[in-house]
């Protein structure tokens, strides 16, 4: 079976893109370029990018039930930012006593409320940071410490596990967590792949309608998708070396869209690297949740 096409969609060559949520209401994709901390908006058909200024890095972002309002994870805590006035309301500020640290990758869970996670920035290898989850009340609770860089959120189709990673090259782990809907917790922490000594190691990831996780293979030139028992079923080599993280999106959530990180050399063989691109893989994903505070 031939591998699927990989286009580019958005040849705006970034520094580090991220993040991207498919918004059903509007038939888009928000994505975030993370140290300029600006939230975007690709419309796919016309290929037009309306583009948001933060004043700060942004880690990620979710959409939230009213209109027009994103819940964005910037580097001095998590707001309610009104897109079209600029107004913005701090929900909270986790990590106010490490200044070094930002936020990272984010996702909302099945009962909408908000995951994400912190690193030092630059990283240093330093196991500051932790995993959080944002309840729709606006209360914050660390649940995962001792991190590194942490990444890779995403939840099965059944809301019944949870998985996490942490990319950096000295863990490239994916970890898969029981998940309790009702009450937010997480438990029976296990291995659901280990990448050392694989060419990629894990960053952004997504589940797709089957239950399968798919996960950026950063520095390793491709996606891979993973059955539920952590076994890689498929690999789709990719134009650029480093893909930061993936989402379902198009009209029937039959797209793969990926973002990825320019990286300061080696252009000459990955040109479009920090662009957008997607790929039609043949299975459908799962709609992204809303954040519900």
């Amino acid at each position: 079976m031939p591998e699927p096409k990989v286009d580019c969609v958005l040849d705006i060559r970034a520094e580090l893109s991220e993040c991207p949520v498919w918004c059903e209401r509007s038939q888009s994709l928000y994505w975030i370029d993370i140290p300029p901390g600006t939230l975007n908006r690709l419309d796919p058909q016309s290929g037009r990018n309306e583009s948001w200024k933060m004043g700060e890095p942004i880690g990620s972002f979710a959409l939230c039930e009213t209109e027009g309002m994103v819940l964005a994870a910037l580097k001095s805590g998590i707001y309610r930012h009104e897109l079209p006035t600029g107004r913005r309301e701090l929900i909270a500020r986790p990590e106010a006593h490490l200044p070094d640290n930002r936020m990272n990758d984010g996702r909302t869970d099945p009962a909408g409320r908000f995951w994400v996670g912190t690193m030092r920035d630059p990283q240093d290898g330093s196991r500051q940071g932790t995993l959080y989850r944002l309840d729709t009340d606006g209360h914050c609770t660390p649940m995962v410490a001792g991190l590194v860089t942490s990444n890779g959120l995403a939840f099965s189709p059944d809301g019944r596990t949870m998985y996490h990673s942490d990319s950096h090259p000295s863990v490239r782990t994916v970890w898969a967590w029981d998940f309790d809907r009702a009450e937010g917790r997480i438990a029976n922490r296990r291995v659901f792949i280990d990448t050392n000594g694989m060419k990629g190691r894990p960053d952004g990831g997504c589940c797709d309608a089957e239950g399968c996780y798919w996960m950026t293979g950063n520095d390793g030139w491709e996606i891979l998708r993973l059955t539920p028992d952590g076994r890689i079923d498929r690999r789709i080599p990719l134009p650029i070396a480093k893909p930061s993280m993936v989402a379902f999106g198009g009209a029937r959530l039959d797209v793969l869209y990926i973002t990825s990180i320019r990286p300061a050399d080696g252009l000459e063989v990955q040109p479009q690297a920090g662009s957008l691109f997607a790929v039609r893989p043949g299975v459908t994903g799962i709609a992204e949740l809303r954040f519900k505070g």
